[in-house]
């Protein structure tokens, strides 16, 4: 069965007000077809288009066995809209979705000029819709497109890299949902096709044609493909025999055109031997929408009888049936109670009764009423639209307590204790303490738990037991400290109201302060210039005055690649980024203004100087003169002697054997020279999937680095192309690697970025919180270890392997510039057009104190917006729905708004 979500109810008097969405669709002709026109005729041979009204499911026939309970209930519900006994009263906001029908409609025709063409493509279903599209020219081989001449791009049209254009459907007269799009033409050009998708900014959904783009053919003798719309040319219009004669008679006026020259037979034809012919096509198309509707219910108890009468009233269209019992105790075990029942109930299984609600007087929707004996301390039930659709709260049975004694607020939290932890229901209510020390509890567990890491590496020694203890009670002291900070006195509240604030001291080496946003100091192409130290020396004061405390710098070595992550000599730190002594000078200049400096190095791989006996490149030289014994044995394009791989390999370089002692003792006397001889202050560790996250533990227990993060990239989970909603499997093996660290280093948190891919292009926000209503990444479970990102030098910048939607990247950085975590953004973002927005959200967090282990209450995860209060000092939303941090006792003044995004702060 399918359910649908329904997001748990915010306490918001507002929203019981709020108008349901209407239903109301525009909707062509049902059947498809195609037709060829000529400007003089097209009007008259083009359908009519016929509007209606869709109601999507009659309403039932009221039978004789309702007509005769209506006027008992009609007064029962009389008594509960004047009743001042009510116990309980709760109204649940409800998400549906119905898939609407609809027709996406192409016209090829001669413009008002009567010198150029038309082409014009619309769609008959409501919705944000994009057309991205193309141009191939006469001659063109393959099938990729070309961005059209700018005198053919219609108003509003923006370039998407050098290949397409996308350009926004508008409505076609005032009051319309029809949106179409005009794309004028001249036919004597050198355009052979139009090729096009439609897309629905709204859900993120792509309209193809057969699985392909839909082509336009502009002259006679492309290849259908499948993918063409429109009349074919000439002849081409028949088939069969008729169509082979056809086809002789083209190529014998070819040959009369070309004389006696037969070589001429494989020039395409002319461009000017074309013979445009108008048509008119539909397709029909299927969208999802979502609506909004409500599901109240009121509580009394019966004076008389001290039963307990519960009415539920909704205007969810359509039969609905509720699918109900009843439980004597907080297990909440179904029973079905005794009669009579209410009409129209049937039982099901022996495990719950289904009643059909009855309409509503006015037809908006239905209601019932229930009388319940008093021994059953609550009222479960789903509701059910047909066999497939179920509403649900939460994911779970909505549970009314039938207690006079029960708040709303108890019975939201009984209702969550079913699937989510007594530490994460917190996040519903108000933050504990406890909220603050989850992560460091979850540490304390891994590392009693997790000897098996240990025992993989056959290093459970009592020193290496020692060590984890030791581990431990530094993880208890800050969990204490944490939580005594968390409960501060009136005389510490006055002391940070007199003084100036204070640094907070050091939670643990490698994870710095907890208040650090990291900028990535440099791009793709940032070697090119052979200036980049100068570039960013001259950045500095500016850099840190937006309010970073972090700057990440490029791989220092000599490098096979440019960019740096192919290190050869470990040793030589003159590179295409600059000299020595210019990146002694920066790192000097850098933290004149107070920025801390991270250095990029490359510890899983490295390229050899020389070739063996075998031609092999596995012997290196320089300082670090290994031989293939620091290669491991399982690499197997470079005959390593070493032991096998604790990781995955990288298969351009020689994957380095970390178990060697002469490696790591080198790799740790590496590090040591770069903190004292440049004063890096911590690492960014490139690819470390490829070694085992203990052997980071014993490279930064040495290096004693002030921040570190690891570059931990997996594949998220997708399902038939499309991504799950669950990716707890993909965090998972990023807190691993945390825990095989044991917490020394953070982790840059893919999980959080690939989420973020999916809301913004599917406008899917409900994505933004996981099953226990915590953030979905690894800062959802481990924020003082995540690094939040969206875009870095490999998945944006010229590289772009995993760009961020476009246009969207400010409600990214609005996410994690206001969430916990350690967020870092990416170079080319700052120093551009956003340059302004971002440097406003990074004051907000740091004027508020926002750090990485602040506690987040998500409000609201619905399709198309998340909102959320970050610990109780900033309010947030991103998406184009509505909302409003509510004001009570807590004030809230708007701070930054933007482009789908907003940001409150605490008065």
């Amino acid at each position: 069965m399918a359910t649908v979500s329904i997001d748990p109810l915010l306490q918001n008097p507002r929203l019981l007000s709020c108008p349901t969405p209407a239903a109301k669709v525009l909707l062509t002709i049902s059947c498809s077809f195609t037709s060829s026109v000529n400007s003089r005729n097209r009007k008259q041979l083009l359908p009519r288009l016929v509007v209606s009204s869709c109601n999507f499911k009659s309403r039932r026939r009221i039978h004789a066995v309702r007509a005769s309970s209506s006027s008992v209930d009609a007064a029962l519900i009389e008594t509960f809209e004047s009743a001042t006994d009510i116990f309980y009263k709760e109204t649940f906001p409800v998400k549906r979705t119905e898939k609407l029908e609809g027709k996406i409609f192409i016209r090829l025709d001669q413009a008002k000029d009567q010198k150029n063409w038309e082409l014009t493509v619309g769609c008959s279903l409501p919705g944000k819709w994009i057309l991205h599209w193309g141009v191939s020219y006469i001659g063109d081989q393959g099938s990729e497109w070309d961005q059209p001449p700018k005198g053919m791009r219609p108003p509003g049209s923006v370039p998407i890299k050098d290949y397409a254009i996308e350009t926004p459907l508008k409505k076609a007269s005032k009051g319309s949902t029809f949106h179409e799009v005009k794309i004028d033409f001249n036919p004597s050009s050198a355009i052979a096709a139009i090729h096009f998708v439609l897309k629905d900014e709204e859900t993120g959904a792509w309209y193809q044609h057969r699985g392909r783009d839909f082509k336009v053919a502009l002259v006679d003798y492309l290849e259908d493909d499948g993918n063409m719309v429109g009349s074919k040319r000439g002849f081409g219009i028949w088939s069969g025999a008729l169509g082979q004669l056809s086809s002789m008679i083209l190529k014998s006026e070819e040959s009369d055109s070309n004389g006696q020259d037969n070589s001429s037979e494989c020039i395409p034809p002319k461009k000017d031997n074309r013979q445009l012919e108008g048509f008119y096509e539909e397709q029909h198309v299927t969208k999802e929408v979502a609506f909004g509707n409500l599901v109240s219910v009121a509580v009394r108890k019966c004076p008389e009888t001290a039963k307990n009468i519960l009415y539920i009233d909704t205007d969810v269209p359509g039969d609905v049936i509720l699918h109900w019992g009843v439980c004597r105790d907080d297990a909440k075990i179904w029973e079905i109670p005794s009669g009579p029942q209410p009409p129209e109930t049937t039982q099901f299984k022996n495990k719950a009764l289904r009643t059909l609600l009855q309409a509503k007087v006015n037809g908006n929707g239905s209601q019932g009423i229930f009388t319940i004996d008093q021994e059953f301390v609550g009222f479960l039930f789903v509701v059910k639209l047909n066999d497939n659709t179920w509403l649900k709260f939460q994911g779970n049975d909505f549970y009314i307590p039938l207690s006079q004694f029960s708040s709303v607020q108890d019975q939201q939290d009984q209702t969550d204790n079913s699937r989510i932890s007594e530490k994460t229901a917190e996040a519903n209510g108000d933050p504990s303490p406890k909220v603050y020390t989850d992560g460091i509890i979850s540490e304390i567990r891994n590392l009693v738990t997790g000897l098996s890491s240990e025992h993989g590496q056959k290093t459970k020694t009592k020193e290496a037991q020692e060590s984890i203890l030791q581990e431990i009670e530094k993880l208890a002291a800050e969990a204490y400290s944490i939580f005594r900070s968390s409960v501060p006195t009136f005389s510490e509240e006055a002391v940070l109201e007199a003084e100036k604030p204070i640094t907070p001291a050091q939670i643990c080496p490698g994870t710095g302060t907890g208040f650090e946003i990291l900028c990535q100091g440099f791009n793709w192409e940032s070697h090119k210039s052979g200036r980049w130290y100068k570039e960013i020396k001259d950045k500095a004061a500016e850099i840190s005055s937006l309010g970073f405390t972090v700057i990440w710098l490029p791989p220092p070595t000599e490098s096979v690649s440019p960019e740096g992550y192919m290190p050869k000599d470990l040793y030589n730190l003159n590179s295409r980024y600059g000299t020595i002594d210019e990146l002694k000078e920066l790192v000097g200049t850098l933290h004149k203004v107070g920025l801390k400096v991270l250095g990029d190095v490359v510890l899983n791989h490295r390229c050899a100087h020389y070739q063996n006996q075998n031609g092999v490149w596995n012997i290196f030289g320089g300082r670090l003169n290994w031989d293939d014994r620091a290669i491991v044995a399982d690499d197997p394009h470079f005959q390593g002697r070493g032991n096998k791989s604790s990781g995955d390999n990288f298969h351009a370089a020689p994957n380095i054997d970390h178990s060697q002692d002469f490696v790591r003792k080198d790799i740790k006397e590496w590090l040591h020279w770069l903190r004292d001889e440049i004063g890096y202050d911590g690492w960014r560790l490139d690819f470390v999937r490829g070694f085992w996250g203990g052997y980071v533990k014993d490279y930064l227990d040495a290096s004693k680095p002030y921040f570190a993060v690891g570059e931990f990239w997996d594949s998220l989970s997708y399902t038939y192309g499309e991504m799950d909603y669950n990716q707890d499997a993909h965090r998972q093996r990023i807190v691993d690697w945390l825990n095989a660290t044991n917490g020394t280093a953070g982790a840059f948190d893919v999980t959080t970025k690939g989420i973020l891919h999916a809301v913004l292009e599917r406008c899917e926000y409900w994505r933004l919180s996981d099953p226990k209503g915590k953030p979905p990444g690894v800062v959802g479970w481990w924020p003082s270890r995540a690094v939040t990102f969206i875009e870095n030098h490999d998945t944006g910048s010229t590289q772009g392997h995993w760009r961020f939607p476009r246009e969207k990247e400010m409600q990214g950085y609005a996410y994690i510039l206001t969430h916990p975590g350690t967020p870092a953004v990416f170079f080319d973002h700052l120093f551009s057009h956003y340059r302004s927005e971002i440097a406003a959200l990074i004051s907000l967090r740091n004027r508020n104190k926002i750090h990485c282990r602040s506690p987040v209450k998500i409000v609201k995860a619905e399709r198309d917006v998340y909102a959320a209060i970050i610990d109780e000092k900033v309010a947030m939303k991103i998406g184009p729905g509505h909302f409003e941090p509510q004001n009570g006792p807590q004030k809230w003044a708007p701070a930054i708004e933007g482009r789908d995004y907003k940001a409150w702060e605490a008065c």
